[in-house]
């Protein structure tokens, strides 16, 4: 039996993940092409994992993850957390061996491609580190074929040079044998170099020199040696291994990523040390005042800074900090610190990936926190002691409105129950679109159909249920909103069912004929749990707002006899939308390239013609299979 549940909002991505146990002790650190695959993968029946694994999952009490753009960066920070933490479920690379590099022996007279691991010395570049050796050795054998380096031990060299015989891999073409002379010890070097600064970071500017020669040589009819660098580019293409997690050497930096809403805010610390991430930190802070992100961005640097105790030359950000914080981080160091926003290339893919790592860790931090059965009651226990309930409000109904430009005016209403969602019972309502309606007549008519009377009780046709009304009934705006669907509750004769409005901005609760609002505390899981159902309620209408927003651009022009899709475009084009086009007089259509008087007698009364989701948009509204979100 595992010791804890399976998370939720797992990305499909790369990444490297880590086991805690009660201590919060790192006892295992693994990577993943999918995350989401491979951790599911634990989470099997435990009779049927492996006896470690199973004893894994029995020691375990936590998971977490970073996501990274690719499987090298994945190797990149698995290494490096299996060296930090020397977790002890880790059979891998848990001596002193290291993952193997790929190094050329610069100071050498006749410089030598090896693979090799351990301690690195001086004169030696390394390029790497790779998962296997057996991959990086299939890697430097297709790169031979454009850079015919040494590759053969000092014994094997010295011998060929006596005997005036090279190896195989000269007469095959994987190296330039230097031993026999058939180079200079310039000439041999300048392929070495060639090799370092193609591993290096300029493989572009091999392919392209090499893709000119091939070019050269099919127009000069030279098709063999055409068809020889054609090969040579796909061997460039194969042996290709680019980390841009990784920079220069003398690369020593701080990125940092941040992803919040009104309510918390997460950032991702990598922490780069000689072009490779050697750490990373996460945070997740809560909004107890009105900051912005710049301020709170500023905070996290001093903080960071004073429990590192130390302060790299470097530090990229997602957006500008006051000048104050970068003093302080230069008289911190001592000397100039380069505070900045990368805005392309490397650096500004890494502070993307960071970004994504904050969004991750807000999700799953806000999905552990919904999770809690202790935070939900208390939630509830909040909202029913500061709105004066007599019970805990067990279900909760959350209504938003979603439109474009007062058009295509949609709603939704989501359900939460015991804290926790109910997609299931998620309901979304296509309003009438006549122009004039307000957020307000909008609210109005959704509370006015959902608490209209089921088949049982009255005449009208067979729809859908809800199974119960609910506690409570948030409306998502302030209070003119809660003052229309108030109205309509009245109306339906419906006095048991609490109604206010969560009015984004300022995050206020406001309640029916009330001169101020209810202010609920930041950071308390009351308001926690308000924002959460807002935010699913407006997600969910504005997902059927997109989906019918195509249709009923269809439904209005394309069904007009005679108008085809590219005069359909220029009518939305000359009026800007076909509200605009609804409003046309037949001479101002007319002055549209394309369209004639009867076409224009045809559009405008085509357009006069109530749609059919419109006259036909009574019950609940269509049912959706919503994405629940974590």
């Amino acid at each position: 039996m595992s010791g804890f549940a399976r998370p939720k909002g797992i990305p499909d991505q790369p990444g490297v993940y880590r086991f805690r146990d009660e201590d919060a002790r790192v006892i295992y650190v693994g990577k993943a092409k999918s995350l989401r695959s491979r951790l599911g993968s634990y989470f099997a029946d435990p009779r049927s994992l492996h006896p470690r694994t199973r004893s894994l999952m029995e020691a375990a009490t936590d998971v977490d993850w970073t996501v990274v753009g690719s499987e090298v960066e994945a190797l990149q920070l698995e290494y490096a957390w299996i060296k930090e933490y020397d977790p002890r479920f880790n059979v891998r690379y848990r001596d002193d061996k290291s993952y193997p590099y790929l190094a050329v022996t610069l100071g050498e007279e006749f410089p030598r491609a090896l693979v090799t691991r351990g301690a690195k010395r001086s004169g030696t570049r390394y390029f790497g580190p790779y998962a296997h050796a057996w991959a990086i050795r299939g890697t430097l054998d297709a790169l031979l074929r454009v850079f015919p380096v040494r590759t053969c031990s000092r014994g094997v060299f010295d011998r060929a040079r006596r005997s005036g015989r090279p190896c195989l891999l000269a007469d095959i073409g994987k190296c330039s044998a230097p031993c026999v002379g058939r180079v200079t010890p310039e000439e041999h070097r300048r392929i070495a170099d060639d090799l370092c600064s193609f591993l290096g970071g300029r493989a572009r500017d091999f392919q392209r020199r090499l893709s000119e020669q091939m070019l050269e040589a099919s127009a000069a009819q030279d098709y063999e040696r055409a068809a020889r660098l054609r090969d040579d580019i796909g061997a460039l293409e194969r042996a290709l291994e680019r980390n841009s997690v990784v920079f220069d050497e003398s690369v020593d930096a701080d990125v940092i990523g941040m992803s919040g809403d009104e309510l918390e805010t997460a950032f991702e610390v990598f922490h780069v040390r000689e072009g490779r991430i050697r750490g990373q930190r996460s945070y997740v802070v809560e909004r107890v005042d009105d900051s912005d992100d710049s301020e709170l961005l500023g905070r996290l640097l001093v903080n960071l800074v004073d429990e590192e105790g130390e302060c790299p030359p470097e530090v990229l950000l997602p957006l500008e900090v006051s000048a104050d914080v970068a003093d302080w981080l230069a008289w911190r160091r001592g000397k100039r610190v380069d505070v900045r926003v990368p805005q392309r290339g490397a650096k500004r893919d890494l502070l993307e990936t960071a970004r994504a790592n904050a969004e991750q860790r807000l999700a799953l931090h806000k999905a552990r926190r919904s999770g809690d059965l202790t935070s939900r009651s208390q939630a509830l226990h909040e909202i029913q002691q500061a709105l004066g309930l007599a019970e805990a409000p067990l279900r909760i109904e959350t209504i938003d409105v979603s439109h474009l430009g007062g058009e295509g005016v949609v709603g939704a209403l989501v359900v939460f129950e015991d804290g926790a969602p109910r997609p299931r019972e998620y309901r979304t309502f296509a309003l009438s679109d006549d122009g004039s309606r307000d957020d307000t007549a909008a609210v109005h008519e959704i509370v006015n159909r959902r608490f209209r009377p089921t088949a049982a009780e009255s005449e009208e046709a067979p729809r859908k249920a809800f199974a119960y009304p609910p506690h409570l009934l948030v409306i998502d705006g302030g209070q003119p909103q809660v003052e229309a669907a108030a109205r309509a509750l009245r109306g339906r004769d419906v006095h048991d069912v609490a109604v206010i409005g969560l009015a984004k901005r300022l995050e206020e609760v406001w309640l029916p004929s009330a001169s101020e609002p209810v202010i609920l505390p930041r950071g308390s899981e009351g308001l926690y749990l308000l924002q959460r159902m807002r935010d699913e309620a407006h997600r969910f209408a504005l997902r059927y707002q997109r989906r019918t927003r195509k249709r009923r651009t269809r439904s209005a022009l394309h069904d007009v006899p005679g108008l085809g899709p590219e005069k359909a475009k220029a009518l939305l084009r000359a009026f800007g939308s076909v509200a605009a086009v609804r409003r046309a007089t037949p001479e101002e259509l007319q002055q549209v390239p394309g369209i004639g008087p009867s076409l224009a007698e045809r559009i405008v009364a085509t357009l006069a013609r109530p749609a059919a989701s419109d006259a036909e948009s009574g019950g609940a509204g269509e049912m959706l299979a919503p994405e629940v979100r974590s």
